[in-house]
């Protein structure tokens, strides 16, 4: 990803990679599109804007509540909050 979002990745092997994104305020992912189903948790309550190719929605997130996602998904997630924000996502290989 190519985005202003700072991207550290814990564990990556033949089964998972789980990353830490964090995010200043307005940093994003950049555009991506999801070879793998996803968990995401967030480490804090927060908003994410997301940006997909049908336009623009929000997401309030709370702490510690995952979800779940398919793969191919694709947009960009900004953060919306006006301090900084966090999340772990964890890919099913």
């Amino acid at each position: 990803m190519s985005g202003s979002a700072k991207a550290t990745v814990f564990i990556d092997n033949d089964r998972v990679v789980v990353t830490e994104y964090r995010f200043a305020p307005g940093d994003n992912t950049g555009w991506h599109r999801h070879g793998h189903d996803y968990v995401v948790v967030p480490m804090m309550d927060g908003r994410v804007k997301l940006l997909t190719k049908d336009g623009e929605s929000f997401a309030d997130m709370k702490k510690g509540v995952p979800y779940f996602r398919s793969e191919g998904v694709e947009h960009d997630v900004i953060n919306a909050n006006d301090g900084e924000y966090s999340f772990i996502e964890i890919e099913i290989k």
